[in-house]
């Protein structure tokens, strides 16, 4: 059986290790085989590839400040101060929220924790077709697609790159290749700069591959104008979905909204368009309108743990833990297993009054978080767990072992005080409520409570 043909059939299947392997072996027999090369360097590529739109990180530090005109901007307008407070929404605003800013729902949203490993040029999408060929043509390549036993697959350096970008069988795998295996942003750039210009301009997938190249070195402004002109000419899922992230991570949101409303005309029922217009709403405040677009990406797929958990954060922070908690065992049910989730489980079960499972939960989370915060806030709501049951010793050392794994759990230091002053310590309660105002200066528990204490 012709090898190439067996290596085709490995790469369908996704065995990408043993289609490099077999693309190996035909490489040291015709070193230029121009076939095997492309298939060898796709199969190098899929193997590390992830999507690399959902898990682009937006943090408060991603936010251009030389674009604000105001200290102050109108509500609605900004994700920023949305993160802080919200107290427009009734029971909303109390909500622990994760490092990066959103409410804490049990399931860890894609692109809200920073893992090793997942910069932007270590992430990948899914898979383009492979260019098909007529007949088994041999075509000889140049010296630069030599490739040492001990060294580099693709020297670089040495590839003529105005050539390649004016071959449309060889560019696209080599841009990939080199974007995501590689990580040589400005190589790949200067490929996808020259592929543009080699098309006249008119292939929207090469204004899309710069966009992304724009947005790894942050040139937010020129990604923009790369996506706006691939969408005239070619209304494209993935488009729509970019420049959503783009706008979110400039800060604005009414123009993130205006494309997804945009992109809801193209695709209607569209899962993810939903979901970036729930995400959106949730980040403003405007939970109504969040959960009316969580509901729907609910109706179209089932599935969809991070919507099923949103909901329930919804429905406990509106006083039905019984809804939120048949919510949560849904996401349980579905094989979701996270600290978080066991916390929140928790947390329904004692507002629920099924105090049988409570400990159970909270045992679970304990065992299964490796992240300090996540601890710090399992232990703070086991000293609520320990009030509720009239043990203000028990409290006390879970809120000691809460301040132990975050130091700058403010609310544990406000309740510490809180709990030192009923035992008769005054001095060392006025030393923890300072302490919390020190860690965060908007607790207004802390403040009244600080403020009552030096009245006395």
């Amino acid at each position: 059986m012709d090898p190439l043909y067996v290596a085709l059939s490995l790469y369908r299947r996704r065995h990408f290790d043993k289609c490099v392997d077999l693309c190996t072996l035909i490489l040291e027999k015709q070193p230029l085989d121009q076939a095997a090369w492309c298939l060898k360097m796709r199969a190098m590529t899929q193997r590390v590839y992830v999507d690399d739109i959902d898990t682009e990180d937006i943090n408060e530090t991603d936010f251009l400040n030389e674009n604000v005109v105001a200290t102050a901007p109108r509500p609605g307008t900004s994700m920023r101060p949305a993160t802080n407070s919200n107290t427009n929404n009734k029971g909303i605003g109390s909500r622990p929220r994760t490092s990066t800013g959103r409410p804490i729902s049990g399931v860890s949203r894609p692109g809200t924790q920073s893992r090793p490993g997942s910069s932007v040029l270590d992430r990948l999408k899914t898979a383009r077709p492979l260019t098909g060929h007529s007949a088994r043509a041999i075509r000889l390549g140049t010296a630069a697609m030599f490739s040492q036993r001990d060294g580099p697959f693709i020297q670089i350096s040495r590839l003529n790159i105005s050539k390649y970008a004016k071959d449309k069988c060889l560019s696209k795998p080599l841009f990939e290749y080199m974007y995501y295996h590689e990580g040589d942003v400005r190589n790949a750039m200067e490929l996808a700069v020259q592929a543009t210009q080699a098309s006249e301009f008119k292939d929207w997938w090469w204004k899309v591959q710069l966009a992304k190249c724009y947005v790894a070195l942050n040139l937010l402004r020129d990604a923009e104008q790369q996506l706006r002109s691939a969408l005239k000419q070619q209304q494209h899922f993935e488009i729509f979905l970019r420049l959503i992230r783009i706008y979110l991570r400039m800060d604005q949101p009414l123009s993130a909204t205006e494309i997804c409303r945009a992109a809801l005309t193209v695709y209607p029922e569209d899962v993810s368009i939903l979901t970036e217009m729930a995400r959106l709403n949730e980040a403003t405040g405007e939970m109504q309108a969040s959960i009316k677009f969580y509901r729907s990406v609910v109706i179209e797929d089932a599935m969809n743990t991070e919507a099923i958990a949103c909901i329930a954060v919804y429905h406990f922070y509106n006083y039905q833990p019984e809804l939120a908690l048949r919510y949560y065992r849904r996401v349980l049910a579905m094989g979701a297993h996270s600290a978080e989730l066991y916390n929140n489980l928790g947390l329904c079960c004692l507002y629920a009054q099924q105090l049988d499972l409570v400990y159970v939960c909270f045992q679970r989370a304990l065992d299964l978080a490796t992240d300090p915060l996540i601890k710090a806030d399992v232990w703070y709501n086991l000293s609520h767990l320990a009030l509720g049951s009239g043990d203000i010793e028990l409290a006390l050392m879970c809120l000691n072992l809460c301040i132990s794994c975050d130091p700058n759990h403010a609310a544990g230091y406000n309740n510490l005080g809180v709990l030192q002053h009923k035992l008769g310590r005054s001095n060392l309660a006025k030393a923890y409520l300072t302490t919390a105002m020190k860690h965060e200066s908007d607790l207004q528990e802390a403040k009244t409570n600080l403020d009552l204490l030096t009245q006395t």
